[in-house]
């Protein structure tokens, strides 16, 4: 069942609808890659042993289950803190079912189907989903108003609950085969066809995700209806009235994307991780309906969000008041607020872009968030996250409201489990297709088999990424007709840290790439970030890609004031940062020039298995009457900065000043 089951997600996660006008390349599916890599798979395999059946607790433990149980019963109180709390569970059925789809487990299974069973009970007759609701009609929980729907623009996040059982659905469907929680999103989404619409109840969902979820509940069902309630809720933003002449987020609706016509919007503004489920949903309908509108108006925001609103470890939502986007080149270090969330928002939205276009520059960011900025959301035990990824930590004046430690659980838990629901799908993202042109993305070891318009083909990547830039790819055909392979030369290999000018490496030079086709070394055109290798293949033919691995410091926008003389570090697509624990219980002291001599150091038995970089560089210390200061050589280690705070609290940095500046004089009362 799993194996014939699992070849439908070729076609509904991210792909395309056979026979109807769709995203021009096709993805190809986690189920369809077997995952043999050092860096992932052990992470994929906490995901599933660790951190799914501690979800499945923690919803047991902090009462999320015990509100489907009362909304069964139509009695109790509801117990939790927020309405959107029964989405912890749909993500973590979503996550558990990527994982059956690749790992079958019967008592995962039987547990799936127990959970699907109590949240049927907990419907609605007419399909209406909302335990906040349901428990205790005439007294529902304070966000959720006193009737459906009333406050849906705000804070109910009733629609943003049927998103998420949407995608949940659609998830446990295609790995199962079985309609249960399917058919429950059905009965939820016709309901939501009778309610809103032209002539209807007219609303612009306050958190988006339903518009996703309608969209793969339409690739699933083939209901052109959902697909029309999508474009709908997209085409309601804009529509409320509002403080039009005022820059408060709260008064003129950019906290919610609200405050225009989408097709209208040009600067990623609001609350960040709606902002990157509104612009997938935008990408999807862009390629669903072929609107060059909707086009048009994702490649204006996501210019903006690259080149100015978008921090170096690929983190987005500078802002804790509203986990929002702050204004243009607003990226404070010490409040940084980074949700994981929106970093695991922003992957969904990059990759339909690279379905979109096929540029490489949108597997770029993919990757830089996917390596950094999402990673160190959760730690290496698998039950410790982020919320919030900072920028820096330094003692004693860090934002109070920001994490310097990891926690196992929220009361507002939603990054856990989004985490949870990524994880088992990171392999979808390493190759795609289109025509017979075959792209490989990201370098994980790893063996593919799938057909393109006119062949199959079998390939077998093997590589020590993200430590070793070498890769060599084997390949298997099933016929001799000629194919073009597209493979990413990676932004950092070519001098970009970032696509853009938000940030870039200091030394200019681009790193000499090799390639070379059965060990002989060939020529190549680059086109849109991609090497193209076409020619007539056989059975046993071997690519080999060498990217040199060097150490680069980067430099910020000037623009970026907070960062303006600072250097960072980077190695291939791994951002790095220094932690108390390693450079004498301090990290704001340190000083980096630009001309330190940096060496990389693999260490098998630390954090994992890691490379980290060290050097000599200056270090501002006290003299012991603290009347004075002296510079001091100091032995520098850094490490990848999604391995941090895995060690206990403390200071923390990733941009280091490349000389002194200023002196700015700090008293402490004992």
């Amino acid at each position: 069942m799993f194996k014939k089951n699992a070849v439908l997600f070729q076609f509904f996660i991210f792909g395309v609808v056979w026979g109807q006008q769709d995203y021009p390349i096709h993805p190809i599916s986690f189920t369809q890659v077997t995952l043999l890599d050092d860096f992932w798979l052990p992470r994929i395999e906490v995901n599933r042993t660790v951190t799914i059946p501690a979800s499945f607790e923690q919803c047991l433990i902090t009462g999320r289950i015990r509100n489907f149980q009362m909304a069964a019963e139509r009695k109790g109180k509801f117990c939790t803190a927020y309405p959107f709390d029964d989405t912890d569970i749909y993500k973590t059925i979503e996550g558990a079912s990527y994982s059956l789809a690749i790992h079958p487990d019967k008592s995962l299974d039987l547990y799936l189907d127990s959970l699907i069973y109590l949240i049927g009970r907990a419907q609605e007759s007419d399909g209406y989903l909302y335990t906040a609701r349901t428990i205790d009609p005439v007294h529902p929980q304070s966000w959720s108003g006193p009737s459906r729907w009333v406050n849906e623009h705000d804070n109910s996040h009733e629609l943003y609950c049927s998103g998420h059982l949407f995608e949940a659905a659609v998830a446990h469907y295609q790995a199962t085969g079985k309609r249960s929680l399917l058919d429950i999103a059905i009965k939820n989404a016709d309901l939501l066809v009778s309610v809103f619409g032209p002539g209807k109840l007219l609303v612009a969902p306050g958190h988006e995700i339903v518009e996703m979820g309608l969209v793969k509940m339409y690739r699933v069902t083939r209901k052109t209806s959902y697909l029309e309630l999508a474009k709908f809720f997209l085409e309601q933003r804009g529509e409320r009235k509002y403080n039009k002449t005022s820059r408060n987020v709260w008064e003129n609706g950019m906290y919610w994307q609200a405050h225009k016509p989408v097709t209208e919007q040009e600067e990623v503004v609001g609350h960040a991780v709606r902002a990157m489920y509104l612009y997938s949903a935008m990408t999807d309908i862009a390629a669903l309906t072929g609107d060059s509108v909707y086009g048009n108006a994702v490649d204006r925001l996501w210019q903006n969000m690259v080149g100015k609103k978008i921090y170096l470890h690929g983190g987005i939502g500078a802002i804790g008041d509203g986990e929002r986007f702050g204004d243009d080149y607003e990226l404070p270090n010490l409040t940084a607020y980074a949700e994981t969330c929106a970093a695991i928002g922003s992957i969904f939205w990059n990759y339909r872009m690279f379905l979109l276009h096929g540029d490489a520059k949108y597997i770029d960011i993919l990757e830089k968030t996917l390596y950094n900025g999402m990673l160190s959301g959760v730690g290496l035990d698998g039950k410790s996250f982020f919320y919030t990824n900072a920028m820096q930590v330094r003692n004693g004046f860090s934002h109070p409201d920001l994490e310097k430690s990891r926690s196992g659980w929220f009361t507002c838990s939603c990054c856990p489990t989004n985490i949870i629901r990524l994880m088992p799908s990171v392999p979808g993202y390493i190759y795609a297709w289109k025509g017979d042109s075959v792209y490989v993305n990201l370098y994980m070891t790893s063996e593919v088999r799938f057909q393109t318009n006119h062949q199959p083909i079998q390939l077998t990547q093997q590589t020590g990424y993200p430590w070793d830039g070498k890769v060599q790819i084997k390949i298997k055909k099933g016929s001799s007709g000629p194919m073009s392979f597209l493979l990413r030369i990676p932004g950092w290999v070519r001098n970009e840290a970032i696509p853009g000018n938000l940030y870039k490496f200091q030394d200019s030079g681009s790193q000499k790439v090799t390639i070379s086709i059965n060990g002989t070394p060939i020529a190549f055109l680059l086109e849109k970030g991609y090497a193209v290798i076409n020619r007539l293949w056989k059975d046993g033919d071997e690519i080999e890609l060498e990217m040199p691995m060097n150490v680069q410091k980067v430099e910020a926008d000037p623009l970026l004031r907070e960062d303006s003389g600072k250097l960072a570090l980077q190695r291939g697509p791994i951002l790095y940062c220094a932690e108390w624990i390693d450079n004498g219980g301090r990290t704001s002291n340190l000083i980096m020039p630009g001309s330190a001599a940096i060496e990389s150091n693999y260490r098998a038995n630390f954090l994992g298995g890691v490379t980290t970089l060290e050097t000599d560089i200056p270090a501002i210390s006290l003299d012991k009457d603290s009347l004075g200061v002296t510079t001091l050589k100091h032995h520098f280690l850094a490490v990848p900065y999604f391995a941090w705070a895995n060690r206990g609290a403390g200071e923390m940095n990733i941009w280091f000043p490349a000389r002194l500046k200023d002196v700015e004089l700090i008293s402490k009362t004992k």
